[in-house]
């Protein structure tokens, strides 16, 4: 598990939420997706998406869980699952679902597919995405883009000045990664930005907050 899953979860846990941490990689073979461009094995829209309903089913079936009150968050590949399976018209949604999530946290995901959609794409649950403006592994344009397709009640956009992917990592050196499938160049920037990791360590949990509220 990478510092900034572990960083995130005791950091919610403190406040009171329960965490449960989702592989999606492991149980197929599969030790990263970094490297692999377009033709996934292991798919957002698909695998990972039906992985995350399984993950909400497995919850609310706990005597000791709400329901009603369960939010899906991902960073990178699994930030674009949160907005895969959030989608309105998801194929990975079960049938007889009595609660679907409540909210969506997505942490610089790909957004260009769903930001080229035909049809305006829309959550069942509200999203806050959270974007390096100098991403350049997963670029925020298409997000901004997105978020101006699904309005403002639907999804609360944050953009990062300065900030490039894993900005909210903890001490996480600026570095250029190789071998990433998903850039014309093959590299992209990683690294923590401090001021949008401190922004999002408070925008985050006001967010749960308001959105998982006892109704």
């Amino acid at each position: 598990m990478m510092a900034r899953d572990d960083d995130w979860g005791a950091r919610l846990a403190a406040l009171g939420y329960a965490v449960l941490h989702l592989d999606s990689l492991s149980p197929r073979g599969e030790r990263s997706l970094c490297g692999q461009g377009d033709d996934r094995r292991v798919r957002m829209s698909v695998e990972r998406a039906r992985d995350a309903y399984a993950a909400l089913a497995f919850l609310q079936a706990r005597a000791d869980m709400r329901a009603d009150a369960i939010a899906l968050m991902g960073w990178s590949n699994g930030g674009g699952t949160v907005l895969w399976s959030l989608s309105r018209d998801s194929r990975a949604r079960p049938a007889g679902l009595r609660h679907d999530f409540a909210a969506g946290i997505a942490f610089y995901p790909g957004c260009r597919t769903l930001s080229q959609r035909r049809e305006a794409w829309r959550p069942v649950a509200p999203v806050l995405l959270l974007v390096g403006e100098a991403d350049d592994w997963t670029p925020a344009p298409p997000c901004v883009d997105l978020a101006a397709r699904t309005g403002a009640a639907l999804m609360e956009l944050r953009l990062y000045p300065g900030a490039h992917h894993d900005f909210d990592a903890p001490d996480m050196k600026l570095r250029v990664r190789g071998g990433v499938g998903a850039t014309a160049s093959g590299t992209a920037t990683l690294g923590t930005d401090p001021a949008g990791r401190e922004d999002a360590l408070r925008r985050v949990p006001d967010f749960l907050a308001a959105r998982l509220a006892p109704r």
